[in-house]
């Protein structure tokens, strides 16, 4: 469904401004966005993807990956196509890499708000998850979803590469629960000449959504030989750690896809030594993703007991009472 988009501004000359992502696009008439979603149609920012739900899925929320946010729960996992990054290693290619300037998207029937509502409860979820694709580029549909949604108390997650505008974050803001973030490096180069985009708006963004309460853990892709040397991983976990050393960082194993495809998977070596800068930094809860029974169990900071028990994606036993270590007492960032 086509239909008028949030956060923009008229431009002289029929022109618009679009605030929704950090690119900020200035749009011609009959021009598309850097997302391929949203296009200036006779002065009015419009988008292409109002309910046009590509993949809708019962997930648990451990595969986003949240491991401190209602973890053993289900989520309501949806997407539309498009994204507002063009990320030579994306894992999603196939729906985040369609856009609108193809005519995809736009079928005949759209799923209401309401109606992603109905299924989330009806099949036992927590939560509802925009994923997949990034969630910036069909906000108006995240939007008003999350609103139904959290009035019928499911939370709302984003799965997210960051690159908001505060404007956007200050929007959803009431109604948006928890995050994941990817991290992609600590480089701007590496943004811009494989993601197409800038690292301090994704700062910015996690800082942000921290001061707001909203519960965030972060993700990175481990690339050989292009993000994972000493000085980036520790800059990583610096950054890290001065928001908020709580905040659980994610260390995922890299496999070939998309236009990236003469780089060999992520030695588990590689991941382990990451891991080791993550808890020599100061980081509370550090997890390797993508190698099953390697580092994906939550143990106590300070007792080092085993919390939260994973096999896969799933939570498998938990051991936390009133957010806090049963041995020792300690507290236990998070939503359980």
């Amino acid at each position: 469904m086509i239909k008028p988009a949030m956060l923009f501004k008229p431009l002289p000359g029929n022109r618009v401004s679009c605030r929704l992502c950090a690119h900020r696009c200035r749009l011609d008439p009959n021009e598309f966005g850097k997302c391929g979603v949203r296009e200036n149609r006779d002065g009015v920012l419009q988008t292409h993807v109002y309910g046009e739900v590509i993949a809708a899925h019962v997930d648990p929320i451990e595969k986003k990956p949240l491991y401190h946010y209602l973890p053993g729960t289900a989520s309501f996992s949806i997407a539309t196509i498009g994204c507002n990054f063009h990320c030579a290693f994306c894992q999603n290619w196939r729906i985040s890499q369609e856009n609108g300037r193809k005519g995809i998207g736009t079928g005949e029937r759209s799923i209401s708000p309401q109606e992603i509502v109905e299924a989330a409860v009806s099949r036992g979820c927590r939560s509802i998850a925009y994923t997949y694709t990034e969630p910036t580029v069909f906000f108006e549909f995240a939007y008003d979803t999350a609103r139904i949604a959290h009035d019928r108390g499911l939370g709302n997650v984003f799965v997210t590469n960051g690159f908001m505008t505060a404007e956007a974050l200050r929007t959803i803001e009431p109604y948006l629960d928890a995050c994941n973030v990817d991290l992609k490096s600590f480089r701007d180069d590496f943004y811009r000449d494989i993601c197409r985009g800038r690292l301090a708006p994704v700062l910015e963004s996690i800082r942000l959504m921290k001061e707001m309460g909203i519960w965030v853990e972060v993700t990175t892709l481990i690339l050989p030989g292009v993000n994972d040397s000493d000085g980036e991983l520790e800059k990583i976990v610096d950054f890290i750690a001065g928001v908020d050393p709580c905040i659980p960082w994610h260390i995922s194993r890299f496999h070939p896809d998309y236009e990236v495809r003469d780089i060999t998977p992520t030695p588990v070596e590689t991941l382990r030594r990451a891991y080791q800068t993550g808890n020599r930094g100061g980081l509370r809860h550090v997890y390797i993703g993508n190698v099953p029974g390697e580092s994906e169990d939550t143990l106590c900071s300070e007792c080092g007991r085993p919390l939260i028990l994973r096999r896969g994606f799933s939570s498998t036993a938990i051991d936390i009472v009133d957010s806090r270590c049963p041995a020792c007492g300690a507290n236990i960032a998070g939503v359980f």
